[in-house]
């Protein structure tokens, strides 16, 4: 290994492992791209070449597919003819050990791992493992020497990693926290770019490295004169955001990709059966089609993407319409950092007709109950027509992070 290669967190960690100072849990935190999956997955091979050939050994992802894409295809790529993948894709050879490879989110892991005793194991992104797999995990690391090595972006304050392992005293837990502008691997307009991605709550754990909570408003950032329009560009082209509610609000949201550059929301459509009584399915479905035509001066929109919960619409629109319809990814955090970035850049403008939209920016707030118990989720209040947006936004991710990041 060249040190020269490594920032002063890596060389650190590869120190402490090389004059025993690890413990039982080896916890490495931090922003992103700061380097820690890096030098941890180093580590575990290194780890793996000194314990017994007849030992188990595990490495566990949030999903066996994360796993995969994050560590075993680097670490591949690292051992060369030292590693290899079995047929069955679910066990790995590192060393002439063998490791099993598991997803914590799949609900029959913690099923698979009870009764099995563990020389050792690797966790990747530990905070989004289900706290009682974890707990599982940690009792199967039994055979003596045992350690376990873990990644992680920090949470909230509240996170059952923290209060419940990190915070208390007693417990045999290393802690080496890495920062991005450690990464020598890494150039400047990179790392500056990266930091354009993430605002607010997000910048302070990703890019900062800390255990933040989420409070107050979800978009501190939004301003109407300074995100509001009354005119709008010529259209690249343009496409809509879906959220169904049936005793809830229904809204629907067009954008359109401005020639300058934005993205604007044009128009949106908003109904309340408490307040204008209620809507059948159909009529909604009618609804989403004349939503869709426009004025006739508006450009045929290019997607529909609708909550993915709403099945039943999506498969009535598909046999009334010839709309090209989308199910929305609906991963909330992700979508909430990608509208946070958006504002904040000043790449996302709202027309000034758009008055639920704009009443719900101002209106949207976090669950600081939830926040008290180690979660992160927004009220599910004032919501209908951000939601449409984030699905529209969260259909296009890979272009708007492109254009506003340069990455």
């Amino acid at each position: 290994m060249n040190e020269i290669l490594f920032g002063p967190a890596q060389r650190e960690f590869i120190s402490d492992f090389k004059h025993g100072k690890l413990q039982r849990i080896n916890l490495l935190e931090g922003s992103v791209r700061s380097g820690k999956t890096y030098v941890s997955l180093i580590v575990w091979a290194m780890y793996l070449a000194k314990m017994p050939r007849d030992g188990r050994y595990m490495m566990v992802g949030h999903t066996l597919l994360s796993l995969k894409r994050n560590c075993i295809e680097p670490l591949m790529n690292m051992m060369g003819a030292n590693m290899r993948l079995t047929d069955s894709g679910r066990r790995a050879v590192i060393f002439g050990r063998s490791v099993e490879l598991e997803g914590s989110s799949d609900e029959r892991a913690e099923a698979r791992i009870r009764g099995v005793t563990l020389n050792g194991a690797y966790v990747d992104e530990l905070s989004l493992a289900p706290r009682s797999f974890f707990a599982m995990l940690l009792s199967r690391l039994s055979a003596p020497g045992a350690r376990l090595f873990a990644t992680t972006n920090p949470d909230g304050p509240r996170h059952w990693l923290k209060t419940e392992y990190l915070d208390r005293d007693g417990l045999s837990v290393y802690r080496k926290k890495f920062l991005l502008e450690e990464n020598p691997a890494l150039e400047k307009a990179y790392i500056d770019s990266l930091k354009r991605e993430y605002r607010g709550i997000f910048y302070k754990r990703f890019i900062l490295g800390d255990w933040a909570a989420a409070q107050g408003a979800v978009y501190p950032m939004f301003d109407e004169a300074r995100h509001g329009v009354e005119r709008l560009p010529e259209m690249r082209f343009t496409w809509i955001g879906c959220d169904i509610g049936h005793t809830n609000p229904t809204a629907f949201v067009r954008l359109g990709a401005g020639k300058d550059g934005g993205i604007y929301v044009m128009d949106e459509f908003y109904h309340s059966a408490a307040q204008s009584g209620p809507m059948s399915p159909g009529q909604y479905a009618q609804a989403l089609i004349r939503f869709a035509g426009g004025d006739g001066g508006a450009l045929s929109p290019q997607a529909v993407v609708i909550d993915p919960a709403a099945e039943g619409f999506i498969l009535q629109m598909r046999e009334i319409s010839d709309l090209r319809i989308r199910r929305a990814d609906n991963a909330v955090m992700e979508g909430i950092q990608l509208v946070s970035a958006a504002l904040d850049q000043g790449m996302l403008k709202i027309h000034l007709g758009c008055r639920h939209l704009i009443d719900e920016f101002y209106a949207y707030c976090w669950d600081e109950a939830a926040q008290r118990a180690g979660q992160d989720k927004p009220l599910k209040q004032n919501d209908h027509a951000l939601d449409a947006l984030r699905y529209a936004l969260m259909a296009y991710k890979r272009e708007i992070r492109r254009n506003f990041c340069g990455i």
